[in-house]
């Protein structure tokens, strides 16, 4: 009775959730995967985005700056390891790198007096962080899992995300008064070693019950070759990549607008004050997360589409600054954030990793991390100096940059639709060619 009753309920999860019976282990542990990345990465967050508000704005827009540096040397030279390596071992080796990384901070930060040096280092290198380790993960899966697949399931996956990022800040939060800040560094290093053992699992998957062995890559074998540049190259001769590239970066462009404003208010907090409001403003923006990306996202998308999927959250957005512009408080500021933040998580971030399942493995494994880093830190860069020089610069006030941002969003809902229709496009040829096969 108990494995019929088992069974039922099984049954109505697949169902709720869309998923096939052969794809339930492959998801839960991607779902698991990405928990454990996502949680990792926010009990780091606060920790960063607190040491901020001790600067001006140009020293953090000087900061962006020599982050988009940075991440492009690293963008450059994963693109060199991926090259040379099997993505077998490329995979779990960027995520015991970075928890090795995290325990130096560790170190570094109880061994030194002043830590203006090594706050403004581990500043860069969280937001380093923050990008690539994403990337990667949306790569494997989209080498993992096939275009019909992944519209059904990145936003069940992308929930895990969501779930991972409500326990990250509640761990900042709750011990953060207790075991320091730097131990926090510690806690993130022992969950990315916690997913290497996860992705030989997921790897199994796909060759099994999956039945995806011949999608693109063989991580066991296969090896890209080529130059480490062809990604630079190809982001900028692939129309496809270069309309996600500017998608991205229009949201890049908003987002630090509200992030600069978001820090200016704080500084009148101690860090461990900033930490905690910052990491309940997470875990608020996660919960509302969680929720519709686990049960809505996959649905819009099956329903109304890519174009009004990439379009939905732009115009929101767009809204929330108008509204900023007329009525520039906090209250309107904070609640701006969350829905921006949320539905990017939910709903604008799963599908655009749905658009890198129409493209090469090449372009997939060192094209996406271009898209992805270097083109965002390269956002990061121009907004954070146009920021400045509007506010220190020019003068301006919260309801004037709300304006300029509602113009940008509204550029941003634009290039949604016309990348959202292209990517329909694509899937329709694609089921087409293989119903007749």
């Amino acid at each position: 009775m108990s494995k019929n009753r088992a069974g039922v309920v099984t049954s109505l999860f697949q169902k709720a959730l869309n998923v096939e019976p052969n794809e339930l282990k492959a998801t839960v542990a991607a779902f698991v995967f990405v928990f454990i990345l996502m949680a990792s990465y926010f009990v780091l967050r606060p920790v960063r985005d607190a040491m901020a508000s001790d600067w001006s704005d140009l020293e953090v827009s000087f900061l962006w700056n020599i982050n988009f540096f940075v991440s492009t040397g690293i963008v450059a030279f994963y693109g060199y390891v991926v090259s040379r390596l099997r993505f077998r071992r490329v995979v779990p080796m960027v995520y015991a790198f970075f928890a090795a990384t995290f325990v130096a901070f560790y170190f570094g930060a109880s061994s030194l007096a002043d830590r203006t040096l090594i706050d403004k280092t581990f500043y860069l290198w969280v937001s380093v962080f923050s990008l690539f380790h994403v990337s990667v993960f949306w790569s494997f899966m989209s080498d993992t899992f096939n275009k019909e697949q992944a519209k059904r399931l990145f936003a069940v996956i992308g929930a895990g995300a969501s779930a991972g990022a409500l326990v990250g800040p509640a761990i900042a939060v709750l011990f953060v008064g207790n075991v320091g800040v730097d131990t926090l560094m510690l806690i993130a290093s022992c969950g990315l070693m916690l997913v290497i053992p996860l992705i030989f699992y997921i790897y199994r998957q796909k060759h099994t019950a999956l039945g995806n062995a011949g999608l693109a890559a063989n991580l066991q074998t296969f090896r890209l070759g080529g130059s480490w540049w062809n990604g630079f190259r190809t982001v900028v001769a692939n129309p496809y990549l270069l309309s996600i590239g500017i998608f991205i970066l229009l949201y890049v462009f908003i987002g630090s607008f509200i992030y600069f404003e978001q820090k200016n208010l704080l500084a009148g907090y101690s860090r461990v004050e900033r930490i905690e409001i910052l990491g309940s403003i997470d875990w608020l923006v996660n919960v509302l997360t969680f929720g519709l990306a686990f049960f809505a996202t996959g649905r819009i998308v099956k329903k109304y589409g890519m174009p009004t999927t990439l379009m939905l959250i732009p115009l929101l957005t767009m809204a929330g600054l108008l509204i900023l512009a007329f009525a520039p408080v906090i209250t309107v500021l904070l609640a701006l954030q969350v829905v921006r933040r949320s539905g990017n998580y939910a709903v604008t971030r799963p599908a655009r990793e749905m658009l890198f399942t129409q493209v090469s493995e090449e372009e997939r494994f060192k094209a996406k991390p271009v898209v992805d880093i270097v083109v965002y830190r390269g956002g990061d860069a121009i907004s954070g100096t146009l920021f400045a020089f509007l506010t220190e610069g020019l003068g301006l006030g919260l309801a004037a940059v709300a304006l300029v941002g509602a113009g940008i969003a509204t550029a941003w809902a634009r290039v949604g639709v016309l990348l959202g229709q292209r990517y329909d496009g694509k899937i329709e040829s694609s089921d087409d060619s293989k119903s007749i096969a």
